[in-house]
């Protein structure tokens, strides 16, 4: 047996393989290897703390974001300002709607791995403005699709999201549980982007993983989200109101948790130049580069349980307004997280009283307020 060894320094940490060509056996060290990742939604709440971790790390990151006005902007700008300046990052403010534009940036920058997620966020707005999730969910997804297939993109890693589940009553929710019921336009997006994925793999190899997310939260989140309005409320002692009358169950999941997966599937999926296939990269049956998986805590929690880690964090009591459900909501959120842990060996850990106290210390630093 002949060995050849290859060794490929780089800056971060290097993994170790052995790969069989024609009976030649080649050694190769990598993870080093010179991954250029587009982020997309790179001003988000998600996005951000990713492109952080990234650049963090010393990988190259081009970040895209239109930075629209579905909320505060200057919090989008806040985030952005704590790596905009990094050597290793470039920024890009453009509507992946527009075709020619996505052409453009995938032209000049030839990203090899790409993770998306922009998206056009919120349950409860699509409900009022179902063409904007879309213009931002389905046509630009549409758009990166067909650029990571025409520069032969190692791995799209693409923001799904639990709400695929509609109105399934099935517990835990398990990624093979029949979707076909979404509850809303948005949890129709987020699924049809899974069937797209799915399209492209099938039809040009491209390796695709979606990830079905469980109620993200933490600091820098979105202000149109439960906790961030409910720390609000209670700040200034309004009402907080609480729909079907607290008996939601939600999977909190926190952000730092979810990063550390993503990351875990990003790395665990690693391909230089197509010649390494990862298994973690396939269907469960290794004939399909797609895959998705559910990125939740594996730990529903009560929406007033919830409520009470808040009052605990802010040492002050809320006034809860009950009120029926509101279209469109689910009703319990449970994530099966076992195909995660078997395939990277990871599962989030962070306790929702040690997350939300982390929420709740950013959230009176960010926005200068005195509460305790």
């Amino acid at each position: 047996m002949k060995l050849l060894t290859i060794l490929i320094f780089m800056w971060s940490s290097f993994n170790l393989e052995m790969v069989n060509f024609n009976n030649f056996y080649v050694l190769i060290f990598f993870g080093g290897f010179m991954a250029k990742f587009l982020v997309t939604g790179a001003a988000g709440f998600i996005g951000s703390h990713l492109t952080f971790r990234l650049l963090e790390r010393g990988d190259e990151v081009i970040g895209v974001d239109n930075h629209n006005s579905y909320y505060d902007t200057n919090l989008k700008e806040a985030r952005l300002a704590r790596y905009q300046n990094h050597p290793n990052y470039i920024h890009i403010r453009m509507d992946l709607a527009n075709r020619k534009a996505t052409e453009d940036l995938f032209d000049k920058y030839v990203p090899t791995h790409v993770v998306n997620l922009a998206a056009q966020a919120g349950v409860r707005y699509s409900i009022e403005d179902p063409l904007a999730y879309i213009d931002s969910n389905i046509v630009a997804f549409a758009h990166v699709l067909e650029g990571c297939r025409r520069y032969k993109v190692n791995h799209l890693v693409y923001a799904s999201s639990s709400s695929v589940y509609g109105s399934n009553q099935e517990m835990p929710f398990k990624e093979n549980h029949n979707v076909d019921h979404p509850l809303n336009v948005y949890a129709a997006s987020k699924k049809s982007n899974e069937l797209m994925a799915h399209s492209y793999s099938h039809l040009y190899g491209l390796p695709t993983t979606g990830l079905r997310f469980f109620t993200v939260y933490g600091p820098w989140g979105r202000p149109d989200m439960a906790l961030h309005k409910f720390t609000k409320a209670i700040i200034a002692n309004e009402k907080i109101p609480v729909f079907n009358y607290g008996n939601h169950i939600r999977d909190f999941t926190y952000i730092d948790d979810v990063i550390e997966g993503l990351i875990h599937v990003l790395d665990g999926s690693l391909v230089i130049n197509g010649s390494r296939k990862n298994k973690h990269l396939y269907s469960q049956d290794g004939t399909l580069p797609w895959r998705l998986y559910n990125l939740g805590s594996n730990n529903p929690i009560k929406l007033l349980d919830c409520i009470s880690c808040l009052e605990k964090a802010l040492g002050r009591s809320a006034k809860i307004e009950f009120l029926p459900q509101q279209p469109g909501d689910m009703h319990d959120t449970y994530a099966s997280v076992d195909n995660l842990v078997n395939d990277f060996g990871y599962k989030p850990k962070t306790s929702l009283d040690k997350g939300v106290a982390n929420f709740v210390a950013w959230y009176i630093d960010y926005y200068k307020v005195n509460c305790c």
